[in-house]
């Protein structure tokens, strides 16, 4: 699906533009970024309130589909530009984890 569809489907702010088809196949909850490496798998989508550059590094070492930050934290620029540069979609959420992860198990992600 495209990114827009998937940011419009979960009532999530997409924090830069992109056409990237994304295929997620599941979702890790998670803030602690060895735990996240060690669970999380590829095409996943990730929810956690991190928003240092390195959520960007754990996507791309695991390709991720995405990064989903919730609880309306304030992303970093630095964060952004490499999520940009890596074409890693980046998501803000007004709602807890727990809210959008719900959200995600009602679209069919598990």
């Amino acid at each position: 699906m495209k990114t827009i569809e998937f940011a419009q489907g979960l009532n999530l702010e997409p924090l830069f533009s992109t056409d990237k088809d994304m295929n997620v196949e599941g979702v890790y909850v998670g803030d602690l970024l060895s735990i996240v490496m060690a669970k999380a798998k590829q095409n996943y989508a990730w929810i956690t309130i991190q928003t240092h550059i390195n959520i960007v590094a754990v996507a791309d070492l695991l390709d991720l589909s995405c990064i989903i930050v919730v609880e309306n934290m304030e992303v970093e620029e630095e964060t952004l530009e490499k999520a940009k540069e890596l074409d890693i979609p980046i998501f803000k959420a007004k709602e807890s984890a727990y809210s959008v992860a719900c959200n995600l198990f009602k679209m069919g992600i598990k």
